[in-house]
């Protein structure tokens, strides 16, 4: 909005900070231009505007059943509210990922999860209202724009007196939210339950789930499901990376049957045990969105190692496309295996030996083996030629040809090896492990957070009668510079070519979504402060200057800005929205009364 007239206020909006002697934990420039989540109203709101089935698809898309006919093969029996829709695309997508590749051989009970594509063409339930929610969670705990989580309980055990021998089913919890941890254990609670007493207790299970407060972050909630109750806090941006997110029992919480003290976060050191050598490549290689393939005996280990690699480089977000679990019947599998162009940047878990073959032209091939040994002690291995991997059977490790751009870590390992040898608690080791790749994530973003803190214009070239200054563009050359003298070796003891590794990061989908998502907030920030200028203006004085018609376009351009605000959630300070509420109405209130009618006067209180 173009107002006119110049006015000066005074300072920089953000100033670079001296970091060489603060916490890098503690160093964020977005922290400058967020404000914490408003408390207050928020939940008599929800209340006010909630229907039948609003709150159970603030948490899941639906519930599916998948069983195996024997002429059909695998076919979704139920879906739960019988009112949700699903293409017969997803349908059959969520048939074939439901099930783990007959060769994985998993008898009994078995958990993981998958990622399909949205149909297209169709909104996703309860979009508007989520905006809210989504606003104040973490970058890697979003909503899913374009995806689907599947969270899988399979159930297969003997039974004769079916024709194949065996009873095979799978309860699938479908969710546009990647709480892995928190939808696993309400699957272990649900799907027991499901297969003893069948569809009448899944009613029961959606009738609780509709009961939930929504999933808002920052809040501790407390959830009732068939006679258990699970107590939880959804992390928000405003965490301190790193800090544990338990929910501490209180003594009035005689209730509550489990507290989990997180809703996403996998065992990180069980994942990489059987490939630790290797994990600042592993971070390289998911920090740049190189084309990743992990190979794995069963869909379990294959959607935890995949999940375990996006989390690597939190509290970045991950970028690009990842399947914890790809099976050939997938609706890429030809997109994501052609070899007429280079693999997509995208991370893959598979379990079909077929793949062996099919992939083997990817550059990066991880093979797990059983994770069920992480006790023991990992032997030294070396990065395996491509040309070496034949079969799945193939031994655990890395095969690439990728050379890394930092010097390898021996701390971490010797502390690792350490942990093993001394029978270390596997939460224990969890925990080292996820620091140091915080740690070193944050030692590599620090120095972009900071150059593009200095693309901000002085508060002073903030004038409310003008349209807000534009942020100054990120200019590569200009970045590179500021490296020599505050670069990541302020708070890294990590060595080797950082120039190179930031060179390539700059043309990654990671660099692209975390630099769109830090210009939105700074342009929010500008036009918070615009916003802010505005509302102290005597708008009253201005307007005796003003013909009647450019005091009608004044109020238009202010309302505008008003929805603006309202619509992005603008990060002002309370009560600037109803100040400038009431400036609109006192101005509107100075104009004859035909004017007042046609631009709808609100009604006063």
């Amino acid at each position: 909005m173009a107002l006119q007239g110049p006015e000066e206020l005074g300072e920089r909006v953000e100033e670079p900070e001296d970091l060489d002697d603060q916490d890098a934990s503690s160093i964020s420039p977005a922290e400058e231009i967020t404000l914490p989540p408003g408390a207050g109203g928020e939940e008599e709101a929800e209340k006010t505007f909630l229907l039948p089935w609003d709150r159970f698809s603030s948490w899941l898309h639906c519930i599916c059943v998948v069983g195996f006919d024997l002429e059909l093969g695998q076919a979704v029996e139920v879906i739960y509210p019988h009112h949700s829709k699903l293409s017969e695309k997803e349908k059959t997508s969520i048939c074939y990922l439901s099930f783990p590749d007959s060769n994985s051989g998993c008898l009994g009970d078995t958990q993981f999860c998958f990622r399909f594509r949205q149909g297209s063409n169709r909104k996703s339930s309860l979009s508007c209202f989520l905006e809210t929610t989504d606003r104040d969670a973490p970058p890697c705990l979003k909503k899913e724009q374009g995806h689907y989580y599947g969270y899988v309980y399979f159930r297969q055990v003997r039974d004769k007196s079916l024709k194949r021998g065996y009873f095979q089913k799978s309860l699938v919890l479908i969710s546009k939210l990647p709480y892995v941890t928190f939808f696993h254990s309400l699957l272990k609670i649900m799907a027991p339950e499901y297969f003893e007493k069948q569809e009448p207790c899944l009613e029961a299970a959606c009738n609780d789930i509709d009961r939930w407060p929504t999933p808002h972050p920052g809040r501790i909630l407390t959830l009732p499901i068939m006679g258990v109750v699970i107590k939880v806090r959804i992390p928000t941006s405003y965490d301190k990376p790193g800090t544990s997110q338990l929910v501490q029992s209180a003594q009035g919480d005689s209730l509550v049957s489990i507290v989990l003290p997180t809703i996403h976060e996998v065992d990180l050191f069980r994942c990489f045990h059987p490939v630790f050598f290797h994990i600042q490549m592993l971070w390289e290689l998911v920090l740049l969105g190189e084309a990743l393939v992990v190979m794995a005996p069963s869909p379990a280990e294959s959607s935890e190692t995949v999940l375990a690699l996006v989390s690597c480089i939190s509290p970045l977000r991950y970028c690009s496309d990842f399947r914890p679990y790809f099976t050939i019947h997938d609706n890429e599998f030809k997109e994501y295996t052609t070899r007429t162009q280079a693999p997509p940047s995208v991370i893959l878990g598979v379990t079909n030996p077929f793949f062996a073959k099919t992939l083997q032209h990817w550059p990066h091939i991880i093979r797990i083996g059983d994770m069920k040994h992480a006790g023991e002690m990992a032997k030294q291995m070396k990065v395996k030629k491509l040309k070496n991997l034949k079969t799945l059977d193939s031994k655990p490790g890395v095969y690439t040809a990728y050379k890394p751009y930092l010097n390898k870590d021996e701390e971490i390992i010797k502390q690792l090896q350490k942990g093993v040898q001394q029978k270390r608690p596997s939460a224990a080791q969890n925990a080292i492990l996820r620091r140091y790749f915080l740690e070193l994530t944050q030692s590599f973003i620090i120095p972009l957070e900071r150059y593009v803190a200095s693309l901000m214009p002085l508060q002073k070239s903030i004038s409310p009668w003008k349209s807000p200054p534009q942020l100054r563009p990120f200019i590569q050359q200009d970045f590179m510079k500021t490296l020599e003298k505050a670069g990541p070796q302020l708070t890294s003891r990590l060595k080797g070519d950082w120039i190179g590794l930031y060179r390539l990061f700059l043309k990654s989908p990671n660099f692209d979504g975390w630099f769109r998502n830090r210009r939105r907030e700074m342009t929010q920030k500008l036009e918070a402060l615009h916003l802010e200028a505005l509302c102290e203006e005597d708008l009253q004085q201005r307007i005796q200057k003003h013909t009647e018609v450019e005091t009608v376009d004044l109020v238009l351009k202010l309302k505008d800005k008003l929805s603006q605000a309202e619509k992005e959630h603008l990060p002002v300070h309370p009560g600037t929205l109803a100040k400038l509420r009431s400036h609109i109405d006192a101005v509107i209130l100075a104009l004859p009364d035909d004017l007042q009618g046609i631009l709808h006067k609100p009604s006063t209180p």
